[in-house]
């Protein structure tokens, strides 16, 4: 068998009827994730330990296998006959190769196009502060990130530089100039790519992930000095990215990084995708905007109470998830059912549909 010439087979496919995910395990088919929903491609062969390895080492470089090999796991990015990108983990199971290849589409969507808030144009004008964008893995935050970012690039003079692992949606330079740096090929760490930053005349910054209290530190510092900074976290809300963050740090910093996360933050948005009415998915977004009030409940760590507030500040463009589910709900564009497997508080979603 041509492994490769197999490989593009399925990549063409998964692409064909709009899969996120394709996965190659052994003892299965490959399997698609298609609106959120697993669906084993039953037509193909069961796949081997042997078939499952040469599929995945088709894709990597001879480095990129040595250092599989040394680490037992592996991510970066396949661009597809320009057709495509995609997002590869290659990883060990029961002793066996398995890899996981994400679908991210050449073409970077609008705000508009994505079905996100309005109140995300507010973001992509602001000049300075740390914006967090939140959520489970594979519920859209770098599409989100991404339509944030090629906005700026499309409506303002901005030296953009982001920092990933590995380099998803590649931006075509605008009224900006954007570079974009890759971990392990392009610099070895986030921290210390986001320390060079500092001397590379950056108006914004995105940082693929915060993964260390020092990455999390620069960030910050980062936004307290006049620019626009970008992050995700693996949190459900608003109020747990900053306990994230401050729990990140010993008891003595933790303090100071309060003050600082008072001062620079300009919003936090959870996302979750949720199966839409139409088919497909839609994102569902608790949006918070830093104010007096939610920066004295930081500093005064009252982090508990955020939620309240967000929930009573919808005049100041604030949103929460709940309101956003009840929101879809009402206009037709996700089905009831789906929007209370999906909250985190059934019986409120349910007296805010009933109440609106």
């Amino acid at each position: 068998m041509n492994y490769f010439q197999y490989l593009k087979q399925l990549l063409l496919f998964t692409i064909k009827l709009g899969a996120s995910d394709l996965h190659l395990l052994t003892g299965h088919p490959p399997v698609l994730r298609i609106s959120r929903k697993l669906t084993p491609l039953e037509k193909e062969k069961v796949l081997t330990g042997e078939d499952v390895r040469a599929l995945c080492y088709s894709l990597m470089t001879e480095d990129q296998q040595r250092e599989f090999e040394k680490n037992k796991e592996l991510d970066f990015s396949f661009d597809f006959q320009g057709i495509s990108r995609f997002r590869i983990n290659v990883y060990y199971e029961l002793g066996e190769v398995a890899g996981v290849l994400r679908v991210v589409p050449s073409k970077i969507r609008s705000i508009e196009e994505l079905n996100l808030p309005d109140a995300f144009h507010s973001i992509a004008a602001a000049m300075q502060g740390f914006v967090l964008v939140v959520g489970p893995s594979s519920h859209g935050k770098s599409t989100t990130l991404a339509a944030i970012i090629n906005e700026i690039n499309k409506t303002r003079y901005c030296n953009i530089i982001t920092i990933e692992d590995p380099i998803e949606y590649i931006f075509e330079d605008d009224k900006s100039i954007v570079s974009q740096r890759e971990l392990n090929s392009d610099t070895f760490s986030f921290s210390r790519a986001l320390k060079a930053t500092f001397r590379e005349d950056p108006d914004v910054i995105m940082v693929g992930e915060m993964r260390d209290q020092e990455t999390i530190a620069t960030a910050i510092t980062a936004a307290e000095t006049g620019h626009l900074v970008f992050a995700t976290l693996h949190t459900n809300s608003a109020a747990q990215s900053i306990d994230r963050i401050v729990d990140a740090f010993n008891g003595e910093q933790q303090n100071q990084i309060r003050a600082q996360l008072a001062g620079s933050l300009l919003a936090i948005i959870s996302q979750r995708l949720i199966p839409a009415s139409s088919g497909g998915v839609i994102p569902a977004c608790e949006i918070m905007f830093n104010n007096q009030a939610i920066s004295n409940l930081i500093r005064e760590n009252k982090v508990y109470e955020i939620p309240m507030v967000i929930d009573t500040s919808l005049d100041h463009g604030m949103v929460s998830f709940n309101r956003a589910l009840s929101g879809l709900v009402k206009s037709g564009k996700v089905k009831m059912e789906d929007a209370i497997n999906f909250s985190t508080n059934a019986r409120e979603l349910k007296k805010l549909i009933m109440d609106q």
